[in-house]
C-alpha cells in the first residue's frame, strides 16, 4: 500500500486527514466509534482564554448541500482544555492541533503563550474572529491585519503555527503571503463563507446571529480554487479544507495543492468518512502507481 504520511512544518502525520476544528470537539465522541488514529491529526474545538457560552439558539441551519453555523465559539476555556482534554488526547496516537481564538490581539498572544508550554503538537490560529478593538472587523479580512496578528502571535508562540484563512476576502493570495511573511509555518483554508437563511413565514433570519458560516459540499469548488491559488504563491505548507466529503474530493484537493486536508461537515452525516477517505486514497494511489501521497500534491495540469 502507498505511504499516506505527510510532514507539515516538521510535524509527522500518519495520514493527511485532519478533523476540522469545531466538528470533532476534543475527539471523545468519535473515539467511541473507532481509534482516533484513523485521523492523521485533530484540530480541536476553537479555544479561548476563558469559557464561552456561545451564541443563543437557534445557531444551526441547513442549506442546500451544507449548513450554516453561528455557534459562537462555545468552549470550556484553555485551562480546562489543558487539564481535562489534552492529557487524554495525547494518548490517542494522532497529532493534536490546538485551535486558538480571541477578541483582541492580547488574547491571541496570551493563549499562544499558554499553549506553547503544553504538549500540543501545533497551534492553529482562527483569525476569522471579530476584533473588538477594531469595531468587530475580523482579524483575517486584510493582508495588513493578518500580518499584524500573525507577527504578534509569532513572538509568543514556540509551536508550529498554522494560520487559518477566511475566504471572505478580495485576494486570498495576498492574505496568505502576509501570513507567511509574518512567520506562519503553514496556512489552512478555507474557513466558512458568510451566509444567511430567512424563514419565509416569519420573515425573520433562521439563525439568531442573523448570519453564519456556510460549510459543506457547496463551498468545495471555492476551496479548491483558493488552495490552488495559495499553493502557487507561498512556500509554506498548505492545508486544504472546505466541503471535502469523499475520497475523490480529497484527491482533487491534494492535486490542487493541499499538503494535508481537513474534513468537517461531512462528519455530521457520515462519522466514518475518515476511514472511507483513507481507504479511497490508498486505492487511488495504488491504481495510479504512486508510492507516496506527497507525489500527488500540486500536480494539477492547467495546460
Amino acid at each position: 500500500m502507498a505511504d499516506l504520511s505527510v510532514n507539515i512544518a516538521g510535524v509527522h502525520f500518519n495520514n493527511p486527514i485532519i478533523g476540522a476544528s469545531g466538528t470533532v470537539g476534543f475527539g471523545r465522541e468519535y473515539s467511541k466509534l473507532y481509534p482516533l488514529s484513523v485521523f492523521g491529526g485533530i484540530s480541536c474545538k476553537g479555544t479561548t482564554l476563558k469559557e464561552r457560552c456561545g451564541n443563543p439558539p437557534p445557531r444551526i441551519a441547513e442549506t442546500p448541500m451544507g449548513m450554516l453555523n453561528a455557534v459562537g465559539l462555545q468552549n470550556p476555556g484553555v485551562e480546562h482544555f489543558i487539564k481535562n482534554e489534552l492529557p487524554w488526547l495525547k494518548q490517542q496516537n494522532t497529532v493534536v492541533i490546538a485551535n486558538a481564538a480571541g477578541s483582541t490581539e492580547e488574547d491571541y498572544c496570551k493563549i499562544a503563550e499558554i499553549l506553547s508550554d503544553t504538549d500540543v503538537d501545533m497551534i492553529e490560529l482562527n483569525i476569522s474572529c471579530p476584533n473588538v478593538k477594531e469595531g468587530g472587523v475580523q482579524f483575517g479580512t486584510s493582508p495588513e491585519s493578518v500580518e499584524r496578528i500573525t507577527s504578534a502571535v509569532r513572538k509568543h508562540c514556540t509551536k508550529p503555527l498554522i494560520i487559518k484563512l477566511s475566504p471572505n476576502v478580495s485576494d486570498i493570495t495576498a492574505v496568505a503571503l502576509a501570513a507567511e511573511a509574518a512567520g506562519a509555518d503553514a496556512v489552512s483554508l478555507i474557513n466558512t463563507l458568510t451566509g444567511m437563511r430567512i424563514d419565509i413565514n416569519s420573515h425573520r433570519p433562521i439563525i439568531s446571529n442573523i448570519t453564519g458560516g456556510m460549510s459543506g459540499p457547496a463551498v468545495f469548488p471555492v476551496a479548491v480554487r483558493m488552495v490552488y491559488q495559495v499553493k502557487k504563491a507561498v512556500k509554506i505548507p498548505v492545508i486544504g479544507l472546505g466541503g471535502i466529503s469523499t475520497w475523490q474530493d480529497a484527491v482533487e484537493m491534494i492535486i490542487a495543492g493541499a499538503d494535508a486536508i481537513q474534513i468537517g461537515t461531512v462528519l455530521f452525516t457520515d462519522p466514518y468518512a475518515p476511514i472511507k477517505i483513507s481507504e479511497g486514497l490508498h486505492g487511488y494511489l495504488d491504481t495510479h502507481g504512486y508510492e507516496k501521497i506527497t507525489e500527488l500534491t500540486a500536480t494539477v495540469n492547467t495546460y
